[in-house]
């Protein structure tokens, strides 16, 4: 699958998810540095489903894209100081699936996905191979964005 497919897959997921549920809210939300977790979704799920192909590790590649995209579905500002934002490293893969849930219905390989991407700092590894890739994908993400 070429970038222009792999992006093409992607929006029609976007595209879905926004349609059904509250993705175009993460817009609003910053992320890291600059970039909104919208942004960052999609860029986890560009590069998960890279990685995948890559290691001929596909077969579950719409799962893999949805967790991907949902993975950080909290859908608030976890800059702003408010107490239930306290320790949001550690709460919000919880709060996520949750919304993730309330919004979709979601198979057990998305649910893995989204509630273990913080592994370790939540120590419940992904019990799943597109579970560790989005883990994984994350974290270099996420670098990439506050550096950048």
């Amino acid at each position: 699958m070429t970038s222009p497919d792999r992006k093409r897959l992607i929006a029609k997921h976007v595209r879905n998810l926004s349609r059904n549920g509250r993705l175009q809210s993460s817009r609003n939300f910053i992320q890291h540095g600059s970039t909104s977790v919208y942004e960052h979704s999609i860029r986890v799920a560009y590069y998960s489903l890279s990685l995948a192909q890559r290691l001929h590790l596909d077969r579950h590649r719409e799962e893999l894209i949805r967790g991907a995209l949902l993975h950080d579905y909290f859908l608030y500002d976890w800059h702003e100081k408010d107490r239930s934002h306290n320790l949001h490293g550690f709460r919000h893969p919880f709060t996520a699936l949750r919304n993730a849930e309330t919004d979709f219905v979601l198979s057990r390989r998305e649910r893995n996905i989204i509630l273990r991407h913080m592994f370790p700092l939540i120590p419940l590894p992904p019990s799943c191979l597109e579970g560790w890739i989005v883990c994984m994908v994350d974290k270099g993400c996420s670098v990439y964005e506050v550096f950048k």
